[in-house]
Parts: C-alpha cells; structure tokens; sequence
C-alpha cells in the first residue's frame, strides 16, 4: 500500500476515520495511568509536530504514532525508567531549556483491518526520520510486548530471552522493532502503573475481585493487585528499551 505522512493537526480529520483507526488496540486500563495523565495535556500541546500519521491514496487514516523528545546520553542504564517517566523527561527538559538529542517512540496504531501489511513498520520509519530532520542522534522505544499477556507471571527479563527457531522475538511487536533494526538496550520494569478503584477494575476488566491479592488480567502483561481494604488496585506494567540504529 502506498501511503503519504504528514503531522496529525495539519488539517481537520473526519471523526469517522480517527474512530476506525483508534477503534482497538488498548485495553481498557491503559487510561488509569494517572501520572501520565497528568503529562499528556501538555506533551499534546508542545510537541505536536512529533505526532504523525500515514494516510492511504483516498486520504483515509492508516495509522497514527508520536514521540517525545528527550536528552540522554546514550548509557542503558540512564534511560528513564519507561513510558511514564520518559514524558515527564520530556515536558521537564522542555520547561528547563534543555535541548533534546533523541526521540522515544511513544505509540504506533494501525487501523485494526490493515494490520499485518507492514504499515507499524513505514510508521515507525517515518517517526525515526524525524531524527535527521532535527538533527538528533539517537531513537528509542519503550516497547509493549503484546504477547506478554499470555505470560503474565513470567518476568520481563525472561520473556524478553525468547525467540522463534528462526531467532527472531517470538513477540510480533518486538519482531517489528527488531526488523527494523532496533536491539534490546534495557528492560523496564515499571514502565507504567495503573491505579483505580476496586469497582474500576471490575469494570475494565469484566472479572469479579472479591478477595484481596494478585489476579491475572486480560491483556495484562503482569499481575493486578488488589487490595479491598484499601478499596484500590495496582497493576504495573513492564516494557522493553529498544533503541533504533
């Protein structure tokens, strides 16, 4: 499919296509990360320009995917802890002056009907592009490895050791990053962490929790804990740094 890149606000786009792209992808307790919350108005707001979207020869949405700038000097170990810290890395340097050297890809989504024809793939090239165009160094990724949902006791370093006989990532995200040259740098741990009531949880995750302790979540790629007492849950969510050649 031949497809065209421009910034996501360079013009109006229908409602009806933002809502087929974003349509799936994100299980419903994503949004629970409050921290991050607290930093997207703002991301949104000065670094539009890093948000980018492939349209198709009738000017339908494809896919969508941002980042965020940040300054880091190229040590693993000095990586922000994961999603979450590196958008406050990236509002914080902004606000001080800093000026950036490398992007972290934040998110990529394909138009559920359009997966597996390698768009993620042309996204995540034309945000990598973005470096040269900014004269950046570097490009990294906090990447949600999607088939740790099936995993979910097993811990990240662990899963993020396993390939296919062919030696790829037996993950199809990680695969991605991967054939598009990206190695594993790090792992994170406690990229995010999700908060929310007791009721909350129930709802975003269709089970009952009548007892306090860990539970295994759909789509969660570590355990919920849940504590009635408290009348809170916490579900923190490991992620993978790759970095980008």
């Amino acid at each position: 499919m031949h497809t065209v890149v421009e910034p996501l606000r360079a013009r109006p786009r229908p409602d009806d296509q933002l809502a087929r792209l974003f349509a799936d992808g994100w299980p419903a307790f994503i949004g629970a990360d409050r921290d991050a919350s607290r930093h997207l108005g703002r991301v949104r707001e000065v670094f539009a320009d890093l948000e980018l979207v492939l349209l198709d020869g009738d000017d339908e949405l494809v896919a969508a995917g941002w980042g965020v700038p940040i300054r880091w000097d190229g040590d693993p170990a000095h990586l922000p802890e994961g999603y979450t810290d590196s958008l406050r890395h990236a509002v914080t340097g902004h606000d001080h002056g800093d000026t950036p050297d490398t992007l972290v890809v934040m998110a990529a989504q394909v138009r559920p009907d359009l997966r597996g024809r390698g768009l993620a793939g042309d996204l995540i090239t034309a945000l990598r592009s973005l470096v040269g165009e900014r004269g950046w160094s570097r490009v990294v990724a906090p990447v949600r490895p999607t088939l740790k949902a099936r995993y979910p006791l097993t811990p990240i370093e662990r899963f993020a050791t396993w390939t296919r006989e062919d030696g790829a990532p037996l993950d199809p995200w990680v695969r991605t990053h991967w054939r598009l040259g990206a190695r594993l740098v790090a792992t994170a741990p406690r990229s995010q962490t999700m908060t929310g009531t007791v009721a909350e949880w129930e709802q975003w995750t269709g089970l009952v929790f009548p007892d306090s302790g860990d539970y295994v979540i759909p789509d969660g790629l570590a355990l919920l804990r849940i504590d009635r007492d408290l009348d809170q849950g916490t579900y923190t969510e490991p992620n993978l740094w790759f970095r980008h050649r």
